[in-house]
C-alpha cells in the first residue's frame, strides 16, 4: 500500500467536523455557516471564468539549480506584477493544506527527509525515491492550488518550480546512482498520467548559474547538510534542466533564460514579460467550459493526489498493511481526526442533522 494515501487531502476542518445541526419547521431551514465551493450549479446558474481573467492573468514559474536566487526573483516579480507567489513546497506542504496547528511527523509526510537525502542519499531504506515521489505529489498539489488561484480570482501566480520541471531531480539522482532503474520506470508512468491533466505554465523563467557557482553559495549555507553536496549531482542537474526540461517546456510555454546576475534586475525581467505576446500553448484554445472542469478538477486535492496512485509494487514507497494501518490509526489518534457519519433524525415535522464522530 502506498504511503502517501495514510492521509486524506482535505482541510482538517472539513475531515473532524464538530457537532452541528439544520432544523426545519414550517419550511424554514436554519443552519451552520458554510464555506461555499465552486461547483456544478455555479456553473449552471452563471458563474464563469473568463470575465475575470486580465493581462497578468498567467502561471509563471522560475526554474534553477539549488540556491540559484529563484526564491528572491520569483517574490519580487509577484510585487512587481501584482501577483501571487508560492514558495517552492517542501516535505510538509501537506500539513499547510490541512490547516494543522503543529507540523505532523514524517510518518504522515511521506516517511522521508531531505536532510538525510543529502547526508546519505544512497541510504538501503529508499529514502532516496521516497523523497523524489513525495515531492512530486507536493508540487502536483501546488499546481492545482496556483491554478485553482488563477481561475478564482483572476490574479496571476509565481512558482518556484513545477510538476513539469521536478524530473530534473530524478535523472540527477538516478545518474549519480541514488535510485533504481525501477524507481524511474515508475515515476514515469505516475508522472505520464498525472501531470497530462495540467496545463503548462504560459511562461517558464530559467535561471542559469554554473553547478561550480551553485557549490559555492552552498557551502555557506547555515544549513549544514546543504555545504557538501556533491559537485556531480549539482552538474547533473544543470544538464537535465538544459537538456531535458528546457527544449520539453519551450514548445508550450513562453521561456524567458537569465544567468544569475541578470535575474537580479527585476525591472528588466518585467519589461521582457511584457514584450512577450504569449502565442503558443494548451492555455490558448480554452474557454469557459474547459476552465469549469478545470475548477472541478483543481479544487478536489483527493482527486488530484489520486492522479499518481497505481497497483505497481516498489519496496522504497510501499508498506504492507498492518503497518499501514498502524500508521493510520497513530495519525487520527495524534491529530483527534476520527471517521465521521452524518446523521439525520425525524421527529414529526422537525428534522435534525448532526455529525456522529464516535
Amino acid at each position: 500500500m502506498a504511503l502517501r494515501v495514510i492521509r486524506m487531502v482535505i482541510p482538517s476542518g472539513a475531515a473532524a467536523v464538530k457537532a452541528g445541526f439544520t432544523v426545519q419547521k414550517a419550511g424554514l431551514q436554519t443552519s451552520s455557516v458554510r464555506s461555499l465551493q465552486y461547483g456544478w450549479w455555479a456553473y449552471a446558474l452563471g458563474e464563469r471564468t473568463t470575465p475575470r481573467l486580465s493581462q497578468y492573468s498567467k502561471i509563471i514559474t522560475v526554474d534553477g539549480n539549488l540556491a540559484s536566487g529563484k526564491g528572491a526573483l520569483a517574490q519580487k516579480l509577484a510585487d512587481k506584477l501584482g501577483m501571487h507567489y508560492m514558495p517552492e513546497p517542501d516535505t510538509f506542504y501537506l500539513d499547510k493544506m490541512t490547516e494543522e496547528k503543529e507540523q505532523l511527523p514524517v510518518d504522515f509526510n511521506g516517511m522521508c527527509s531531505l536532510e538525510k537525502f543529502y547526508t546519505d542519499p544512497k541510504a538501503a531504506d529508499g529514502n532516496s525515491y521516497r523523497l523524489q515521489s513525495w515531492m512530486y505529489i507536493m508540487r502536483l498539489l501546488q499546481y492545482s492550488d496556483a491554478i485553482e488561484h488563477l481561475l478564482t480570482t483572476g490574479q496571476g501566480v509565481i512558482l518556484e518550480r513545477s510538476p513539469f520541471s521536478d524530473m530534473v531531480f530524478l535523472e540527477a539522482m538516478f545518474k549519480e546512482g541514488y535510485i533504481r532503474k525501477e524507481c524511474v520506470q515508475h515515476y514515469n508512468e505516475i508522472k505520464h498520467i498525472s501531470v497530462c491533466e495540467f496545463l503548462p505554465p504560459h511562461l517558464a523563467i530559467y535561471i542559469d548559474q554554473p553547478a561550480e557557482e551553485v557549490q559555492k553559495k552552498l557551502k555557506q549555507s547555515d544549513k549544514a547538510f546543504l555545504q557538501n553536496v556533491p559537485l556531480s549531482y549539482l552538474k547533473s542537474i544543470e544538464d537535465s534542466y538544459k537538456k531535458s526540461f528546457l527544449p520539453s517546456i519551450s514548445e508550450t510555454s513562453e521561456l524567458l533564460a537569465y544567468d544569475a546576475t541578470q535575474a537580479q534586475d527585476v525591472e528588466r525581467v518585467a519589461e521582457d514579460i511584457e514584450y512577450l505576446k504569449f502565442e503558443k500553448g494548451p492555455w490558448l484554445e480554452q474557454d469557459d467550459v474547459t476552465y469549469h472542469h478545470m475548477r472541478m478538477l483543481v479544487e478536489d486535492k483527493q482527486r488530484v493526489a489520486t492522479l499518481t496512485h497505481i497497483p505497481k509494487f516498489l519496496p522504497e514507497i510501499t508498506i504492507g498493511a498492518h503497518e499501514y494501518d498502524e500508521k493510520y490509526t497513530a495519525y487520527r489518534a495524534s491529530t483527534g481526526k476520527q471517521h465521521c457519519r452524518t446523521v439525520t433524525q425525524r421527529r414529526g415535522n422537525m428534522v435534525t442533522t448532526f455529525t456522529d464522530c464516535s
